[in-house]
Parts: C-alpha cells; structure tokens; sequence
C-alpha cells in the first residue's frame, strides 16, 4: 500500500485500475493498494456475523449522529470527522473507573461519588442501593460535579451490609454496570 499526496497523475482518482489497484482518496491524499481478492467460497463464523452486524448499526447511528454539535465539537478537537467519532462512540460503552463511598456511612443525605468516563461523553450514571436479598432499598439518578465524578446524595438510611449498584449510560445507549459491597 502506498500513500501519494498530491501527485498529478493520481490527484482526484478513486476506484480501480483494472483488477490490479484501488485508488481511495482520503483525507490526507491518495492511498493506493492492492486489489483484494475473497474465496467465494467463505463463510463467516457466528462472531464475525456478530461483529458485522454490530458494526452495521454503528454506522447507521452514525448517519444521524454526525450531525450533533457534541459530536462535531469532539471531532475538532481529535482531528477527526464526527461520523467516526459517533462510529467509535457507539462502538465502545462507558466505563467506571471508581465507586467513592469514603463519604458515606449508610444515613440519608450523604454522597456517593462515581468515576464515570467515555470516549465522548456519559449522559447518565445510576446508583442503587439493594440489601443483602437483593431488594432495591434506594436508587437515583447521580449528578455531574463538574468533571468525570458524579455524586449521588442518600435519600434513605441503609444498615450496613448494603451493595451498591452503578450503572452508567452514554450517548448511543451503551451501558456498564458495576457493583460494590459495603
């Protein structure tokens, strides 16, 4: 595979030459690569289908995502168009980094702070609280305080025992759920 930039011969070409090459132009000039060649004959394994079709509704997400100013602010920013920063968005879910309990003893009206970080952005993190059966005893949704660490304030007291159930959400829908004991 070759790159070419701004070549006379090969400035605006895209497709094929033959059987022999492909032109794509790209953001940055010209790449130039073999043909490929596919066996008839494939077959694709049940992941790989998995994977196309996931890949298939990243794109379509990304059709109408593109045009979300979240989406264009971040492209600037990566130097990147935002229909792949929505591809990427979509194709990966938040994560959290941390569960902050150090503030919290079980008694209503303290805070429950989560580390939730995505690749764009998280537009919503959870927090149940359950007891030892599994019963949900309190949950809420947590506010953003001002950086990547949402807080949760109690709004009940809970004996000592209590697992704590955090989910967090992005853009896309993604979702990751994480769990604590106290």
């Amino acid at each position: 595979m070759a790159k070419v930039d701004n070549n006379i011969l090969v400035r605006g070409l895209s497709g094929s030459l033959g059987k022999q090459l492909v032109l794509k132009r790209g953001r940055n000039g010209t790449i130039v690569s073999k043909f490929p060649t596919f066996d008839e004959n494939r077959t694709f394994s049940d992941a790989q289908v998995k994977e196309q079709s996931k890949f298939r509704e990243a794109v379509e997400y990304a059709k109408v995502a593109k045009e979300l100013e979240f989406y264009k602010e971040k492209a600037k920013i990566a130097n990147r168009l935002p229909y792949h920063v929505a591809i990427s968005d979509f194709s990966n879910p938040p994560e959290i980094r941390e569960v902050d309990i150090s503030a919290w003893n079980g008694q209503a009206g303290q805070v429950i702070r989560v580390l939730a970080v995505d690749d764009v952005m998280v537009t919503q993190v959870m927090v149940a609280i359950l007891d030892d059966a599994g019963t949900v005893l309190v949950e809420g949704e947590a506010v953003q305080g001002g950086d990547t660490w949402w807080h949760y304030v109690t709004t009940t007291a809970v004996e000592s025992g209590a697992r704590i159930v955090v989910t967090a959400r992005d853009m896309p829908g993604n979702t990751v759920q994480s769990t604590w004991n106290d």
